[in-house]
């Protein structure tokens, strides 16, 4: 099976820009190139900071785009989002009985659990409360020992990073624990603004950069606390197993200066 997973849009309403870059001129185009390139994808996710500053407008803008892509998407909330106004326009989302916007789907005998780590303003970091937690147990019972594959916007440990690691999900090790004998294969999360993989307690983990702005990996890389480097989707292949996460820089893809016909030959 193979999906899609986008994250951290930072959608504007229609002619603001977010440090010199338009929001959603990047997602059309992220969007445009996943339809052409990966049209037989079985689902797109987006996990969360859809919006930079949670408007109205911007999810209507959101909602309006995503009406015409051919691909089922799945939007999640991170800390930029507004779960009351995203709410108000995304009505069809599900959310879990408690308010928060968790949900789940099963797909090539694998389950897919969307979770609402959005602790809520001033704080950047993450929260999964005992009500988002109850839900997740739940959905671990009714899944049995089916694959499950976890999307949420806050990474529940530390990603080696000083500025991220102070607003990462409040209390991870006791998510973490959670987990603990469930058939949790990866966990796929945004935030961080930057391409990250690696493993946790034996389960695998992956993050794509944003579609705008990233963070530099050292701080001070760069004098600015942001850093201008390539946004990327990543394309996801899954099968009984393994688990394959490619990061594709679709803005940044030019051919070689090379010939069109140069080293076709066999490479085997």
């Amino acid at each position: 099976m193979k999906f899609i997973h986008v994250s951290d849009l930072h959608l504007l309403p229609e002619g603001e820009e977010l440090w010199g870059i338009d929001p959603f001129a990047r997602l059309e185009a992220c969007l445009g190139d996943i339809a052409r390139f990966h049209g037989d994808a079985a689902f797109v996710v987006i996990s969360g900071d859809l919006t930079e500053k949670g408007e109205i407008h911007a999810y209507s803008r959101l909602k309006a785009l995503l009406s015409d892509f051919p691909i089922e998407t799945h939007v999640m909330l991170g800390n930029h989002d507004d779960r009351a106004h995203f709410q108000s326009v995304f009505t069809e989302v599900p959310s879990d009985g408690k308010g928060f916007v968790q949900s789940s789907i099963t797909r090539g005998g694998s389950r897919f659990l969307f979770l609402d780590t959005l602790k809520g303003p001033p704080s950047s970091a993450g929260l999964y409360c005992d009500d988002r937690k109850a839900w997740l147990k739940a959905e671990f019972a009714a899944g049995g020992n089916l694959p499950t594959y976890l999307f949420m916007h806050h990474p529940p440990f530390g990603i080696a990073h000083d500025l991220m690691d102070l607003i990462m999900l409040h209390d991870g090790e006791d998510f973490l624990d959670l987990l603990h004998g469930h058939p949790v294969r990866h966990i796929f999360f945004g935030h961080a603004h930057r391409p990250i993989s690696g493993q946790i307690r034996g389960v695998s983990f992956s993050a794509p950069p944003s579609l705008v702005h990233q963070l530099p990996l050292v701080s001070g890389s760069v004098p600015t606390i942001y850093s201008d480097e390539p946004a990327m989707y990543a394309v996801v292949h899954v099968s009984t197993d393994k688990i394959v996460v490619h990061m594709d820089a679709f803005l940044n893809r030019r051919r070689a200066q090379m010939g069109v016909d140069d080293d076709r030959g066999p490479w085997f």
